[in-house]
């Protein structure tokens, strides 16, 4: 994964599958373009969502997270854009206690203007136990990353917790630029992850099924 500046956004065009706890991983072999998997990276994360108390945030299809752990660890908002969802990112900066409710920062709260204003509180937390997987054409770029997440998540707003394992792929910078190209490359990975027995996911991300959704 590369890490942006802060600041910067780009935009995420991925495909997410829910799966068994115990069912083994797919075989990449057959997708356009792969000819190496990557070892295995355990990623521990920890992302705590806010919204306000009107939720005006996820009523305009937009999530704001601090998350803590792995190589885009820092605040992130996501919001709609053409081909996927954009993705904001700045450095986590002073902590400060990591349990403590999260504090947004002023960069943060501007970047969401447009659809909310604060006081932002917790929303949900999402703790995950990820192994990522660089899916590496011939000259080592990456094409997709894989990951295999183990999510532990709590509504915190209804004191719901819930968990699950789900697979994501994302595509990478290797990866083709070309509707044409990227439709046959996820029906490449849809294959692989429906012939593991992987399935479509029933939640659009971890926040809404962690809120039930």
């Amino acid at each position: 994964m590369i890490t942006p500046a802060p600041g910067s956004s780009s935009v995420e065009v991925e495909s997410k599958y829910d799966v068994d706890t115990d069912t083994a991983l797919p075989d990449w072999s057959a997708l356009p373009g792969v000819v190496r998997v990557g070892d295995a990276e355990p990623r521990d994360l920890d992302a705590r969502y806010v919204d306000t108390s009107e939720a005006d945030l996820a009523r305009n299809g937009v999530a704001v997270r601090r998350r803590q752990g792995g190589p885009d660890e820092g605040w992130h908002v996501k919001a709609p854009a053409e081909g996927g969802r954009s993705e904001t990112q700045w450095p986590l900066g002073d902590l400060g206690d990591p349990d403590a409710d999260p504090v947004v920062p002023d960069v943060v709260q501007d970047a969401v203007a447009a659809w909310a204003h604060g006081p932002f509180l917790p929303l949900a937390r999402v703790r995950n136990h990820r192994t990522a997987y660089a899916l590496l054409d011939a000259d080592g770029g990456l094409v997709a990353e894989f990951v295999d997440d183990r999510v532990r998540a709590r509504d915190e707003r209804r004191g719901v917790e819930s968990e699950w394992r789900e697979w994501e792929v994302e595509l990478g910078p290797a990866g083709p630029a070309d509707a044409d190209g990227r439709a046959a490359l996820f029906a490449a990975v849809d294959a692989a992850v429906f012939a593991a027995g992987g399935r479509p996911a029933a939640s659009g991300s971890k926040l809404a099924r962690a809120l039930g959704h």
